[in-house]
């Protein structure tokens, strides 16, 4: 039964990491990988998590199924920190939380429901998205198209990005990235904001917001602007979030679909839906996760330091960034690369083209995705003087 069954090409990023572990120079540099790293390169535990962990252990009274919308605990603490304290939408009932087996899961429920309940519906994802929105989408069966994002002077395209939303028919799906845009790190502003919010109601679109970054670009609430000015400006928008950067847990798979109706009522009739998709997935959602995450925001203690360690990631991508910059100065291409200080999240398109990141591989030890985007988290200041020199020598 299985003789027809031909191999395919491994995930290049994940081959990546291969290469990366059996490479010998002692100076090489992984800017592939998109997790979180602290100086030493690793990926850390944060205390506020670790200390939730043992509340937990100390706590726990059973691991029984939390039900295919996940623990309302957990929707308690997502909901107003995704939408905001007193928020219009959840005063008025408008928002339903289910839990999702990450980000990842929030989008691929959000596509089943999209193929099912509204056939015939294309979605449209910014060019170049993360290649994984790609994979969800046509594993659903929608019909998938792209509109500009990043220029050929590898600059955010906003007219471009604009005037193809004008073009997209009435009623299709845009995926819009609500910060830290994976993998340019390019971010629209708040009157960018507002006008796509303009052209989304003028052509009746369905916006789906991809929230994976929140926290790790200005801050936990302006990283939020772009997705609450949607959910109350709009009748309908769907909002797929991820704990597993903000919190560390990328192994828990702690995420969230929430759906916006116009009304409680018709909310309703989307939740009782959105159980059936999750039920035919999955079933139910893994629970640890989660757990962390309401145990955290249920803390005022724990919450507090969760969000000191927070804002001492996204400080430190941010300033990684302008050293990385400074640091091409000397070989005068801070100029060229001045793009990457003014990005934000993890991720940097950088410009350099491909035959460019073959070299710093092959000459360097020097890691990074074929399109040029690197991981800021990556960048040390151990390491920014050699990836200086090995960038300008490959320019």
């Amino acid at each position: 039964m299985f003789e027809h069954i031909e191999r395919v090409p491994g995930d290049a990023i994940l081959g990546l990491i291969e290469a990366f572990k059996k490479d010998t120079n002692p100076q090489k540099v992984d800017l592939g990988v998109g997790v979180y790293k602290d100086d030493q390169g690793n990926t850390p535990v944060m205390r506020a998590v670790k200390e939730a962990e043992a509340l937990l252990l100390k706590n726990e009274t059973t691991k029984t199924y939390i039900g295919s919308h996940g623990a309302p605990e957990y929707a308690a603490v997502i909901l107003p920190m995704v939408l905001g304290e007193g928020s219009p939408v959840l005063e008025a009932g408008r928002a339903s939380a289910t839990q999702s087996p990450g980000g990842t899961g929030a989008l691929r429920l959000a596509a089943d429901f999209i193929a099912k309940h509204l056939p015939g519906k294309g979605i449209w994802v910014s060019d170049p998205t993360w290649p994984n929105h790609l994979g969800i989408f046509t594993a659903a069966d929608i019909e998938l198209h792209k509109y500009p994002y990043v220029d050929a002077e590898n600059r955010l395209d906003f007219d471009g990005m604009l005037a193809a939303l004008k073009q997209i028919p009435e009623g299709d799906v845009v995926v819009l990235h609500a910060c830290c845009h994976n993998p340019t790190g390019f971010d629209l502003s708040r009157e960018q904001w507002q006008t796509v919010l303009e052209v989304v109601r003028e052509r009746r679109l369905l916006p789906l917001v991809d929230f994976a970054y929140q926290g790790f670009g200005e801050g936990l609430d302006e990283d939020a602007y772009g997705v609450r000015l949607l959910a109350e400006s709009l009748d309908e928008v769907i909002i797929t979030s991820s704990c597993s950067k903000n919190f560390g847990i990328y192994c828990e798979r702690t995420g969230c679909l929430i759906m916006v109706a116009k009304n409680a009522e018709q909310m309703e009739n989307v939740r009782s839906q959105i159980a059936i998709v999750a039920r035919e997935n999955y079933s139910n959602p893994p629970a640890h996760g989660g757990s962390i995450v309401s145990e955290i925001l249920h803390s005022a203690e724990l919450a507090a330091l969760w969000r000191e360690e927070l804002t001492e990631m996204r400080d430190r991508i941010n300033t990684l960034r302008s050293d990385f910059v400074e640091s091409l100065k000397p070989y005068d291409l801070d100029q060229k690369y001045a793009c990457v200080a003014e990005q934000r999240g993890m991720f940097s398109y950088t410009g350099l083209t491909p035959e460019q990141v073959d070299r710093l591989r092959d000459e360097f030890g020097i890691y990074m995705v074929r399109s040029g985007r690197a991981n800021v988290a990556g960048f040390s200041h151990e390491n920014l003087p050699y990836l200086a020199k090995a960038i300008a020598a490959v320019n």
